[in-house]
This record gives C-alpha cells, structure tokens and sequence, in this order.
C-alpha cells in the first residue's frame, strides 16, 4: 500500500518480502545513528521471517524521488489498563540529509491514521536520552515523556537462564 503524504515527491510505502535487504540496511543504520551498531543480529532471513512469515511487526519504507530514505516499524501491542491494543513504535528514522524537513511528522501522521483506523488508543515508543533533536521533534507534537516508568529487559541469555 502507498499513503498518501501530500508531497508528490515524498513516498510512503508499506515494505514487502523483496525488502528485506533494505529494511536491514536501515536497521543498521539507525544502528550506527544510535551507536549501538553492535547490537544488531537480525539478517535478511530473520527479517522475513520475522516480518512477513510471522506477521510480527509492520514496515514503512520512505522515499523521496524514488530513494529510500527511511523507515518507520510498529507493531500492535496490548494495554490492560485500556483494554485495547495499541501500536507501539520501534523505529522512525530518517538518513540525516532528510531530517528537518517535515517527512518524520508526516510519517507520524500516517502512524496515527493508522491507529484511528485500528481503534488504537495510545501509541508509545522510547527515545535514547540523550537524543535531543528526536526529543525535542517528539516535544512538538505533543508527547508526552513517561519519566515515572523504568524500561526493563531479560536478554536472550537471561530468558534461557529463567527458562531453566
């Protein structure tokens, strides 16, 4: 499917199995972005399984004039509280060249007709913090930083150590 953003030479395109050697290229570099490049596993393989066997996860793929310049993966998730699901944003990242132009806001309108489409009550994402520029763009659309929670994390080798 391509969304409409309004800029006839910015695109909006959901990804397909024939994008997963791109999808991991972005991932890497948001990787680099985020200097964590290290942390990063997944392969074109584990990409399609992942996305398109298993249906884990949605891509946006964005474009301008017909060249990838970022992308944008969610996924539902489920809130108790709401009794509803909710997307949850993993990435939105754009190559640095196209920041500051309005395509990550319009990136994030698509997500949000999207979450009004699915009956989505909340979206929620986290941000490194000392990411300013993303911060501050998060700030100007109204989001609301959650200080009050603590993100926490069981790794592959403590999931198999709990496991036992």
């Amino acid at each position: 499917m391509e969304y409409n953003t309004g800029i006839d030479d910015f695109k909006l395109k959901d990804a397909n199995p024939n994008d997963c050697e791109n999808i991991l290229k972005l991932i890497k570099a948001i990787a680099k972005y985020e200097k964590m490049e290290d942390s990063v596993t997944a392969t074109k393989e584990t990409l399609y399984d992942s996305l398109f066997v298993k249906n884990s996860a949605k891509v946006i793929l964005a474009y301008y004039r017909d060249n990838l310049i970022g992308y944008m993966l969610y996924f539902f998730n489920f809130s108790t509280f709401t009794g509803t699901r909710n997307i949850y944003l993993e990435d939105l990242f754009l190559f640095e060249e196209y920041r500051h132009k309005g395509y990550g806001s319009i990136m994030l309108k698509i997500l949000a007709k999207i979450a009004v489409a699915s009956d989505v009550k909340r979206i929620d994402w986290i941000c490194l913090n000392w990411n300013k520029p993303s911060l501050d763009f998060y700030k100007s659309i109204n989001a609301k930083a959650l200080d009050y929670w603590i993100l926490h994390r069981l790794d592959d080798e403590a999931i198999k150590e709990l496991a036992k």
